[in-house]
């Protein structure tokens, strides 16, 4: 095993950067949950305000009071999600890679190592829009990834962990298929939105058998 090899993050690597490095399933991710805000979530809930606004004082009308504290949720989290989008910067863990590039750890690269007391941990290091702790998704520019950053396997590193130093052996360096858990459209503004209208189309047409 390979001993020569000890690094610890330096002081002055900065925490974040300008450029968004980002897996492609990612990317798509966050492609996915733009598309959705913009084109299902917001006219949604815009609908449900519209509807609100025409029911009286809408300073006690909690249903137009909720909707648009929510239409500047969505409005935020979009704006949030365009700048993430345009500053993407893709790296595919399955590309082609040569010399230094294939053994050692850099974005995308899933790594096993060992701690001190012999236990087998395995992470993949991934952009900050996809940490994932429940698949060992961890951050390129978390401590566990900067200590890992450009290490090989028999390498040992310093990780400065918020509970103290440890010392951690990798044992394995590999470039493979990352899977980011997909977006899924959740049913609540979409279903609000369509109640609201049934219930607006049932109280119109109620009102229109009374004065018949």
């Amino acid at each position: 095993m390979r001993r020569g090899f000890t690094r610890k993050p330096q002081g002055n690597e900065p925490a974040t950067q300008g450029k968004n490095y980002i897996t492609p399933s990612g990317l798509q991710r966050l492609k996915d949950e733009h598309r959705f805000l913009l084109t299902r979530d917001r006219p949604a809930v815009a609908e449900v305000v519209a509807w609100a606004a025409g029911n009286g004082d809408r300073s006690e009308n909690a249903d137009y009071q909720y909707g648009k504290r929510r239409l500047r949720q969505i409005d935020g989290r979009i704006r949030f999600l365009t700048k993430r989008i345009e500053a993407a910067e893709v790296v595919d863990p399955e590309a082609p890679r040569t010399g230094q590039a294939k053994t050692r750890a850099y974005f995308g690269a899933t790594v096993r190592y060992a701690n001190a007391a012999g236990a087998d941990r395995m992470v993949s290091i991934v952009g900050t829009d996809e940490v994932d702790l429940s698949r060992n998704h961890i951050s390129w520019v978390s401590p566990l990834g900067r200590a890992l950053m450009r290490s090989a396997a028999g390498d040992c590193v310093i990780l400065q962990a918020p509970g103290g130093i440890e010392h951690l052996t990798v044992l394995e360096v590999r470039y493979e298929r990352i899977s980011v858990e997909q977006f899924r459209e959740p049913p609540r503004s979409e279903d609000t939105a369509k109640g609201r209208s049934r219930q607006l189309s049932h109280d119109e047409e109620e009102t229109k058998r009374q004065n018949t």
